[in-house]
């Protein structure tokens, strides 16, 4: 029997992915919001394709609120575009 692949709804732009293929953004119990690279931490998560355009989609669209049932505030957004940059890189 094949195995079953975890599909997860992309937050910007609304597609269906493979989760290996996607950036994780995680709510820890502590409250800050961060990358998951690992897809491995606790917490509630949001996925992301690996693209800026949709981080841009997510926060115009208010996707990660929704996820999140919260407001989040800008500086949460600007560093996750930071550490995809990074991520870009490389780095």
């Amino acid at each position: 029997m094949a195995k079953k692949i975890p599909m997860r709804q992309c937050v910007g732009c609304g597609e269906m992915k493979n989760k290996k293929e996607m950036m994780r953004v995680l709510k820890t119990a502590e409250g800050p919001i961060v990358l998951d690279t690992t897809g491995k931490k606790n917490g509630r998560g949001a996925y992301l394709c690996m693209d800026k355009e949709c981080l841009v989609k997510a926060r115009k669209n208010k996707g990660l609120e929704r996820s999140f049932k919260m407001s989040i505030p800008d500086e949460i957004y600007e560093s996750l575009e930071k550490e995809f940059e990074a991520d870009d890189r490389g780095e």
